[in-house]
């Protein structure tokens, strides 16, 4: 595959490590245009791909995260606790029923007039995930338990509701620093100046 100066090619993978994720050493070839081939090697992390959904009640004003510990962040010496949009591994569903599942579970909320707003690659030059990004709507009467998230997946999530101006000025002030919220609520922001 050529793109630039170069064309790609794996010639080779080999599993480092399978667990909650598995990590993939692979050997990339890159030919140049005068012919000089060169050996790169790159480590993947693949664990799936997901999605994410920002569920607003546009009548209030309002905005469902949660907040959880992260090991990522964690392990590179940082505030590890991010305010987020809820999300989930698709395990064979559905972006858009992935989404509706990981709202009942982490939010305990029903979402409704879910809509798509993008695919996209977090950290594409590492991660294999491509993850789904949805905004639906809800009201205070969708909201039917207290969620948290399950039990038996080891989940410690607290449910955050907040107004969405607050939530997207968080952004500025680094409170919210997860990608794919800073995302959804940039969305939303522009459907409510429409």
């Amino acid at each position: 595959m050529r793109m630039g100066k170069y064309s790609y090619r794996i010639i080779s993978r080999s599993i480092m490590a399978k667990g909650w994720s598995s990590l993939t050493r692979l050997e990339v070839e890159a030919t140049d245009e005068s012919g000089q081939t060169t050996l790169l090697p790159r480590e993947v992390a693949d664990h799936g791909d997901g999605a994410t959904v920002l569920p607003v009640d546009w009548a209030r004003g309002m905005v469902l995260l949660v907040r959880q510990w992260r090991a990522g962040v964690a392990f590179g010496g940082h505030e590890p606790f991010l305010l987020e949009t809820c999300a989930g591994l698709l395990d064979a569903d559905h972006p858009e029923e992935c989404v509706r599942r990981e709202a009942l579970e982490e939010l305990g909320t029903r979402v409704r007039n879910i809509r798509h707003i993008a695919d996209c690659y977090t950290s594409p030059g590492a991660l294999s995930e491509r993850l789904s990004l949805f905004i639906a709507d809800y009201e205070e009467q969708d909201r039917i338990h207290q969620g948290g998230g399950l039990a038996h997946e080891h989940e410690d999530i607290e449910v955050v509701e907040l107004p969405l101006a607050e939530a997207y000025e968080a952004i500025a002030r680094g409170g919210i620093r997860d990608a794919k919220t800073i995302i959804l609520l940039q969305h939303a922001m522009m459907q409510l100046e429409r």
